[in-house]
């Protein structure tokens, strides 16, 4: 059944960012200027030339220099009030757009819950950590959506992140990184918290380091909030990585639950790739209704 969440994209990929049928506001900078640390100027620019996932064709976003987020809002007759920052993966090198964004935040509408699409800065910047400059986006726009919860008619004790490979990556990393801003604080939305209510990660990379740790940049604590993971277990590269982090959010004492699934592989998104992971909206959807992100 979740094979229907295929793209409706229908705009032009642009600097300015992506149009869709769902998102009902134009994307919105991040940072006025220069984001932190960029001296260079990138062209950005989009491809559908990656390859199929269930069928269709991945919108590739590339070149990433100006960060921005998109409000996809909930109905109105449905609206919860909720909200997630949404974070594509495509390994810090690119952004998988539509599969692990436009179609999360349609998703996320049925449910009415509201999507906020995070278009952050790759490829990885030379001589610094791989997610240094997507931390401080993930950062300040999740400070930016709780300082303007008001006019978006969100709860602001009710804003989560979700990522996809590496995306949930960057929603682990400021889900543990969250007490101080990593960039100098530009406006009122840097004097908030940037504290993900709740995480939900799907098919994560590169969390877990050597000798059966995770990764450094992921200080669990009891202040990490309830997490759930999405993982086929055929998914040889990083089934660890959702393991190790499992085990660390459960000796933390953080609320935590895990699918485990047998076949699925990587970067399947919500589409129908013809295998029983497919069904994880479904286990998402109970989760939401078990934390109270929905009724």
């Amino acid at each position: 059944m979740f094979g229907k969440y295929k793209t409706l994209f229908i705009g032009t990929c642009l600097m300015s960012g992506v149009t869709t049928t769902m998102s009902q506001n134009s994307p919105i900078l991040l940072f006025p200027g220069n984001a932190p640390g960029e001296t260079t100027q990138l062209t950005e620019r989009a491809d559908r030339d990656g390859g199929k996932t269930g069928g269709e064709s991945v919108l590739r976003i590339l070149n990433v220099g100006e960060p921005t987020i998109t409000y996809y809002p909930a109905p109105k007759d449905i609206a919860s009030g909720a909200a997630v920052v949404v974070c594509p993966g495509g390994g810090y090198n690119l952004l998988a757009y539509d599969l692990e964004g436009d179609e999360v935040c349609e998703w996320l509408n049925e449910l009415g819950i509201t999507g906020v699409l995070l278009k952050y800065r790759v490829p990885r910047r030379e001589g610094r950590e791989k997610h240094e400059a997507p931390l401080q986006d993930v950062q300040r726009a999740i400070g930016y959506v709780r300082a303007h919860a008001e006019a978006y008619s969100i709860d602001p004790t009710r804003i989560g992140v979700m990522g996809f490979s590496a995306g949930a990556h960057l929603s682990a990393t400021v889900s543990n990184n969250f007490s101080r801003r990593t960039y100098p604080p530009v406006d009122a939305s840097d004097r908030v918290s940037c504290r993900p209510d709740f995480c939900l990660l799907v098919y994560p990379a590169y969390l877990d380091a050597d000798t059966f740790r995770i990764a450094p940049e992921l200080k669990v604590s009891s202040q990490t909030p309830p997490t759930l993971l999405i993982q086929a277990e055929d998914d040889k590269s990083y089934i660890n990585s959702s393991l190790f982090y499992y085990y660390a959010l459960k000796e933390a004492g953080v609320p935590a639950w895990m699918h485990l699934y047998s076949k699925g592989g990587h970067g399947y998104g919500l589409r129908d790739t013809g295998v029983t992971v497919n069904e994880w909206p479904g286990r998402a959807e109970d989760w939401f209704r078990e934390i109270g992100i929905i009724d």
